[in-house]
């Protein structure tokens, strides 16, 4: 008669809980060391879209700016956090942009804060004739832009220059136009 053969560790399928353990180990320090490497780059997306958008933007006023000889000339700031206000800007945009964007973290739920104030992540517009630029001879239409950074080290704003200083406000990107 044939003997069944006796069955020996190396016949056994399967892993033991030591190599499952390391096997764990190994997958979790991987996993970590991927979340440390992708800190930040959700908030460098958003600021290379904060750029693009008012890129766009500015190429939209200075079309407008061709065709009037003059900015959108709006009271006060216009925030996309504040529908109705943003919509007023949009409309003298129209004929050059399709919708204009909002930005992608928007914060803010009040809509009298705009880009300027710490912590508060909108698009701002404001223009005028003298305001912040405060020599209506000299300075017959301007605009600013403003656009708060996620990541301020990663973008350098020229701000506006004006007669009486340099509009640049702490992390943000701050451009515009001053027309003479």
């Amino acid at each position: 008669m044939l003997k069944k053969p006796v069955a020996t560790k190396s016949n056994k399928k399967g892993f033991t809980l030591i190599e499952l353990l390391v096997v764990i180990a190994i997958i979790g320090t991987l996993s970590g060391m991927v979340l440390v490497a992708m800190t930040g780059f959700r908030e460098k997306a958003r600021d290379a879209r904060r750029m693009s958008d008012i890129a766009q933007i500015r190429k939209a006023l200075e079309l407008y700016y061709a065709e009037n000889a003059i900015y959108p000339n709006l009271t006060g700031w216009r925030s996309s956090n504040n529908a109705t206000a943003w919509a007023a800007l949009g409309t003298a945009l129209a004929s050059y942009m399709k919708q204009l964007p909002s930005d992608p973290f928007n914060t803010v739920t009040s809509p009298a804060t705009h880009a300027t104030a710490a912590g508060t992540y909108t698009y701002s517009y404001y223009a005028g004739t003298g305001t912040y630029c405060p020599d209506p001879v000299a300075v017959r239409h301007w605009y600013m832009l403003v656009a708060r950074l996620e990541k301020t080290g990663s973008v350098v704003s020229p701000g506006v220059k004006c007669i009486n200083g340099t509009y640049n406000y702490s992390g943000t990107l701050t451009v515009g136009m001053v027309q003479k």
